[in-house]
């Protein structure tokens, strides 16, 4: 892209986990698209312990659901009040049979598959085990993504 061409975004992708800081850069994903009049595509990412108890039958795949529902039903408010349009999906984070597949693959695979121009996502330091799961997968988005990040 040389200076006379314009950025133009119409799609920003705002990989969420429930977390508050999830929630706070879906507010910045809002605010880009409702700068480049673009749409949101909130990404849920499973986290490994989900993934491995609904596997094993330890964690109710229903209640993910609601709590997932709930979430996202929390978050359509904030394109809601900026008139801004949010799709939704949700992905498991990690596998238990595919070694390759972590929240990193499963944000930049769905950036492909969305054609998003853009991703905002939520980069906390990691301080242990209580990282939340889009914290660990930032470092590895803003090194292979093919498309502007935004970190927050």
């Amino acid at each position: 892209m040389d200076a006379s061409e314009s950025f133009t975004v119409d799609t920003v992708l705002a990989p969420v986990d429930g977390s508050e800081e999830s929630a706070t850069a879906v507010e910045y994903a809002v605010a880009v698209a409702d700068r480049y009049d673009a749409s949101v595509h909130a990404l849920f990412v499973l986290g490994r312990g989900v993934v491995q108890g609904i596997d094993a039958g330890t964690v109710e795949e229903e209640a993910v659901a609601d709590s997932t529902r709930g979430f996202l039903d929390d978050i359509s408010h904030i394109a809601d009040s900026e008139d801004v349009s949010l799709s939704t999906s949700v992905d498991h984070g990690f596998s238990t049979t595919r070694k390759t597949r972590h929240p990193g693959n499963v944000v930049l695979d769905t950036a492909d598959a969305v054609d998003a121009d853009f991703i905002v996502l939520p980069r906390e330091p990691v301080t242990g085990a209580s990282a939340e799961i889009l914290e660990k997968a930032a470092e590895y988005v803003l090194s292979y993504a093919s498309q502007p990040v935004l970190s927050v």
